[in-house]
């Protein structure tokens, strides 16, 4: 078992890649500290890990409030005794035109994934030193390709990826890695979200099948790259695609905006 009695936090644990780690984690041996909005969906997971077997503590909270991840942090030192590893996952996507969104759309995109992430690294550093532990952040493949009615969120996501590659030397003298994630697209509700973080789950996911990745089969690569303390990993194929034509042909990408590939519109009721 990879982390047998390492202490992890997930933030966004309720649903989708949140989830998938905690089952994960739960099979190579941690300890999970889980917080998320969604109490009874936190509960039903709590219930399912416990009853196999891992030791788990739940935390009702919000990412945009400091004091709901400092009480998170407070109870995994009280109830384990320490923290190994931190994974900022919570985050959502704000969809549509700059012309359509209005600047407290953008506010609100960067609460929850930029500053909900730099919440998440502060309230846990401090005890990542002492475990010379790890840090896993999600970003996305959006954070290297931005595409027309999805600038929120790609601006978000670039955002998480320039804060990972400043804090990885920041952190790494003090033996805290730093590992960001950056997946295509992932079995998950966040296209079932809409810009106000409501969840709509009659939502259709509009994606084919075929490309999207199980959230299982992510949360596997994902261990994987935070174990072997690796600086960044691009989670799918087509993710990997998508990056290596955005060095090395952003022609392509840019052809394919302008030829009308868009984001995806808003999930309604």
């Amino acid at each position: 078992m990879k982390f047998r009695d390492h202490v992890v936090l997930i933030t966004g644990a309720s649903s989708g890649i949140g989830a998938a780690l905690a089952r994960e984690l739960a099979r190579e041996g941690a300890k999970l500290v889980l917080l998320a909005r969604r109490r009874e969906r936190l509960e039903s997971l709590c219930n399912e890990l416990v009853a196999a077997g891992t030791q788990v503590l739940v935390r009702t909270g919000d990412v945009t409030r400091r004091a709901d991840l400092d009480t998170a942090v407070t109870a995994a030192i009280a109830h384990y005794g320490r923290l190994d590893m931190a994974v900022a996952n919570a985050g959502f996507g704000v969809v549509g035109t700059v012309e359509k969104l209005g600047v407290d759309d953008f506010r609100r995109q960067f609460d929850t994934n930029v500053f909900g992430v730099l919440e998440t690294i502060q309230a846990c550093l401090a005890e990542l030193r002492k475990t010379r532990g790890r840090l896993v952040l999600i970003g996305s493949v959006a954070g290297y390709v931005s595409i027309p009615g999805s600038s929120p969120y790609s601006m978000s996501k670039f955002a998480v990826r320039a804060l990972a590659e400043a804090v990885g030397p920041e952190f790494g003298p003090d033996g805290v890695a730093v590992t960001l994630i950056s997946p295509g697209f992932i079995a998950s509700e966040i296209r079932q979200v809409d810009n106000r973080g409501v969840h709509h789950a009659l939502a259709k996911d509009r994606l084919p099948a075929w490309l999207v990745m199980p959230a299982e089969v992510a949360a596997r690569k994902i261990v994987a790259a935070a174990y072997r303390r690796r600086r960044e990993a691009i989670i799918t194929a087509h993710g990997k695609l998508f990056v290596w034509l955005q060095r090395f042909a952003p022609w392509v990408l840019r052809v394919a905006a302008r030829r009308g590939v868009k984001g995806r519109p808003e999930p309604r009721r």
